[in-house]
């Protein structure tokens, strides 16, 4: 992450049942230059939307950090109240992994979300259907939906070949290949 700060954006998986000494712990993440703060509702068990999780989120905002957060799992991960979180804090732009995930239902969900509101982006990693990159990209914008692999849990190049046929341009390809999620600091500080 040092060597390589134009490629590689650190992410801290912090835990908001930690209350103050996960905001501590962010803290200390950005002084080492982490860039971003990775939530995962399902495996910590609580809901995106509860207020617990909001001295997080107010802290990322005053770092001038992005929040990733899984998307997908009932009942913890559901695209709308990670909707709700970010609607709560429109100056953090918020990336919602996995786009819904592998159901239907949370995969329009998740399109609809970002749609409505502009500090939400959209990862395509783990979610099924190329069909719906095309329609994230259509309907939310070709600035708003990121490449990503969840290595170790998907392979790279299935993930990559997914995107290539969801019938986006060489343009749009380059954007969710690379460069929205190299605009994310930028996007991060016009936020703000």
């Amino acid at each position: 992450m040092r060597a390589h700060p134009d490629r590689i954006v650190g992410l801290v998986w912090l835990n908001p049942y930690e209350g103050d000494k996960a905001v501590m712990d962010l803290k200390r993440a950005r002084e080492q230059g982490f860039r971003g703060l990775k939530l995962h509702p399902l495996l910590h068990c609580f809901l995106p939307n509860d207020r617990m999780v909001y001295p997080l989120i107010e802290e990322t905002s005053r770092l001038g950090m992005a929040i990733y957060i899984h998307s997908g799992h009932p009942p913890f991960s559901l695209p709308w109240s990670i909707g709700e979180l970010a609607e709560n804090f429109p100056h953090v732009p918020f990336v919602m992994y996995h786009m819904g995930h592998g159901h239907g239902v949370y995969i329009q969900a998740a399109i609809d979300v970002a749609r409505r509101l502009p500090n939400v982006l959209l990862e395509t990693s783990g979610m099924p259907m190329h069909t719906k990159i095309r329609e994230a990209v259509d309907r939310v914008g070709e600035d708003r939906v990121l490449y990503g692999s969840d290595i170790p849990f998907h392979h790279p190049s299935v993930e990559m070949q997914r995107v290539k046929v969801a019938g986006l341009t060489e343009t749009q390809l380059q954007k969710v290949f690379y460069e929205n999620a190299a605009r994310l600091p930028e996007r991060t500080a016009a936020l703000a």
